[in-house]
């Protein structure tokens, strides 16, 4: 790199509901991505040249993201000194305003810096509602959760179930059946899978009462395409008692994506990126 050019990690946010997901797609897609907006944002920085973003982790359309990151190597015109990592955030999201992404937060790092390679575990968060159908639910909990049962689900079974998930195993039960996955190993290393208890935005108001928010909290390293999202259906179905705990063992055994018929994909919605984790940076 010149001297003049820094590479900066870069942590934000977004509403996933109405992009095409987090990575760059063609220009000429009627819906882009969140990349291709925050590299629309950093062209209007006057640079030297276009900055790339290197995302950090995947998510599909509906997915949201608390806190998503992204490395970029930024160079200003005219020999300019770097800007401050305060600056930057503060640039980027000036041109960003018409959009539902937010910056949170630029540190710069060494030119060998990889936001997708040094992470060293993210977090991911389901969240899920019963008590109503999704035509019920209010208005701003619409696109930011499930409705998985009109009644309750059986969370001391389901928390049993997510147990069977935590350790090191093979996940192909729990990954999409399609060809993107022929050359990726199914070895994924689940560190948490906890399930509990959670709020809407409208806990108090009388008309909900009897609405129950509940997070399915994932962590791990790194995950196959749409695991979460499958093993979210898993479990919701053993808490409406149409498998059991030991069933889901059975699943995961099988090391078959079709081991679990039926519809096995929880919906993008209620799915957020809550954070990616490096050492030594907060």
């Amino acid at each position: 790199m010149t001297l003049n050019k820094v590479r900066y990690l870069v942590f934000f946010q977004y509403f996933g509901t109405k992009y095409s997901g987090v990575m760059e797609t063609p220009a000429d897609q009627a819906v882009l991505g969140v990349q291709n907006y925050l590299e629309m944002a950093a062209q209007k920085l006057r640079l030297a040249g276009k900055a790339k973003f290197s995302i950090s982790s995947r998510t599909d359309t509906g997915v949201h993201a608390l806190c998503n990151s992204a490395h970029v190597d930024i160079e200003r015109e005219g020999g300019k000194p770097p800007f401050s990592e305060t600056i930057l955030v503060n640039a980027l999201n000036h041109h960003l305003k018409p959009e539902s992404i937010s910056v949170l937060k630029a540190i710069r790092v060494s030119d060998s810096f990889h936001a997708r390679y040094n992470a060293l575990s993210r977090t991911y968060i389901y969240r899920i509602v019963t008590g109503c159908n999704h035509f019920d639910l209010p208005v701003f909990e619409r696109n930011l959760c499930w409705a998985a049962c009109v009644s309750s689900l059986n969370i001391p079974a389901m928390q049993e179930a997510a147990q069977q998930l935590l350790g090191t195993h093979d996940f192909s039960a729990f990954q999409s059946a399609n060809s993107e996955n022929v050359f990726r190993s199914p070895i994924k290393t689940l560190l948490r899978a906890d399930i509990t208890p959670s709020s809407g935005f409208w806990p108090h108001h009388t008309q909900y009462r009897d609405l129950q928010f509940w997070d399915l909290t994932f962590q791990g390293r790194s995950f196959l395409y749409k695991q979460v999202r499958r093993m979210t259906r898993a479990l919701v179905a053993v808490g409406q008692g149409r498998l059991t705990p030991r069933e889901m063992k059975d699943i995961m055994e099988a090391r078959d994506p079709t081991a679990f018929p039926g519809n096995t994909i929880a919906p993008a919605d209620g799915l957020f990126l809550k954070k990616v984790e490096y050492d030594g940076i907060d």
